[in-house]
C-alpha cells in the first residue's frame, strides 16, 4: 500500500445527470442545457479532488447491478472496490436557473437487505487494512438499519482511527458519536446538533468549538457562499469565499473535505491547508463536474481567499 492512502465509502453513490435552464416551468416541457452526466456521491467526490491532486485514493461502497457498467469509466485513476447488489444506482437530476438557485431531483435506486449488509461488512474490513486515512461521506441507502451502521462505522474506527465523516440526519448523529478525527458538518447540521438557532457569528464558532471539545479534532463547518470555519486543537480560521459565477453547488462541500485532507497529509501549515481547500470548493461551484484540470487556476483562487484566525 502507497503512503498516504486513502479510502473513501459512498454507500448511496449516484449519476448526477447535472444542467441549467433559465427558469423551471412545472408542468411544461422545460428544455435544459445538458452540462454533464458524472458518477457521484460525496465520497466519490472527496475522492476525485484527492486524485486530481495526486493522491492514491480507492473508492467503495454499494453499486447497483443493473447500471454498474458506466460507472467505473466515470472514475478513472482511482482504484474501485464496490460491492454490487441488485437494483440499480440512483439518478440525481440536478437543474440551476438564472438566478444561480439549484434544485434537486433525487431518485431512488437499490435496497440494501440484510445478507448485502453482511456481505459488504466482511469486504470493507478488508480493505480497510493498510489505510492511512478513511472517509465515510453521505446518505445512506434504503434499507440500512442504523443500529447495524453504527457497529460499522465503530468497527472501521478501530481499523482505521483517521476516520474523516459527513453525513447528515440519523446518520450524522450515530457518526458523531464515535468522535471521528475530522467532521464537516453545514451550518443546518451544527444547528440540529447543538439544539439552539446560531443567529449570530460568534454562535457558530461556540457551537464548533463544543462539538471539537467532545473529542474531534478537527471540525469544520461549511457555511455556504459565506466560507467556512475551522477548529483544531490549538485554535481555529475563518475563510472567507471570493466571489466566483456559480454554476453548481454541488461537491463544493466535498471538495473543502478533500482539500483539507491533503493539506493535513501532507504536512501543509493550517492556514496553508484551508486557503487551499476553501480555493478547490470555489473552483468547484464554477463547473459542472467536481474535480481539478488547472492547477494554475487553483493557485490563482487561493491567492483570494482571506483568512482570520479565530481566539
Amino acid at each position: 500500500m502507497k503512503k498516504n492512502h486513502i479510502l473513501t465509502f459512498t454507500l448511496n453513490p449516484a449519476y448526477d445527470l447535472m444542467g441549467s435552464c433559465k427558469k423551471i416551468e412545472y408542468g411544461e416541457v422545460n428544455r435544459i442545457q445538458t452540462h454533464g452526466l458524472y458518477a457521484a456521491g460525496k465520497g466519490i467526490n472527496v475522492a476525485k479532488v484527492l486524485r486530481d491532486l495526486g493522491m492514491p485514493v480507492t473508492v467503495s461502497g454499494f453499486l447497483g447491478e443493473e447500471n454498474k457498467e458506466g460507472f467505473s469509466s466515470k472514475i478513472l485513476g482511482m482504484s474501485a472496490q464496490f460491492h454490487t447488489v441488485p437494483g440499480r444506482t440512483r439518478i440525481n437530476m440536478k437543474l440551476t436557473d438564472a438566478e444561480n438557485i439549484s434544485t434537486d431531483f433525487n431518485f431512488s435506486g437499490f435496497e440494501i437487505n440484510s445478507k448485502n449488509w453482511e456481505d459488504f461488512y466482511s469486504h470493507s474490513m478488508n480493505i480497510l487494512n493498510n489505510v492511512n486515512l478513511v472517509v465515510v461521506s453521505g446518505s445512506l441507502p434504503i434499507g440500512i438499519d442504523i443500529h447495524d451502521f453504527s457497529l460499522w462505522i465503530k468497527a472501521v474506527k478501530e481499523k482505521c482511527p483517521r476516520l474523516v465523516f459527513d453525513s447528515s440526519g440519523e446518520a450524522l448523529k450515530i457518526g458523531l458519536k464515535v468522535l471521528p478525527w475530522l467532521v464537516k458538518p453545514n451550518l443546518s447540521e451544527l444547528k440540529i446538533w447543538a439544539g439552539v438557532d446560531l443567529s449570530h457569528f460568534s454562535d457558530v464558532v461556540a457551537a464548533a468549538k463544543k462539538l471539537h471539545q467532545e473529542g474531534i479534532e478537527h471540525v469544520i463547518v461549511s457555511l455556504g457562499d459565506q466560507g467556512a470555519i475551522w477548529i483544531y486543537k490549538d485554535g481555529g480560521y475563518f475563510a472567507s469565499a471570493p466571489a466566483c459565477k456559480v454554476v453548481s453547488t454541488v461537491g463544493a462541500g466535498d471538495s473543502m473535505v478533500a482539500g483539507l485532507i491533503y493539506g493535513l497529509l501532507t504536512g501543509k501549515t493550517y492556514a496553508h491547508s484551508l486557503r487551499l481547500a476553501t480555493a478547490i470548493s470555489c473552483i468547484t461551484v464554477s463547473q459542472s463536474g467536481v474535480g481539478i484540470d488547472d492547477i494554475d487556476k487553483l493557485d490563482a483562487m487561493m491567492a483570494r481567499v482571506n483568512l482570520q484566525p479565530l481566539s
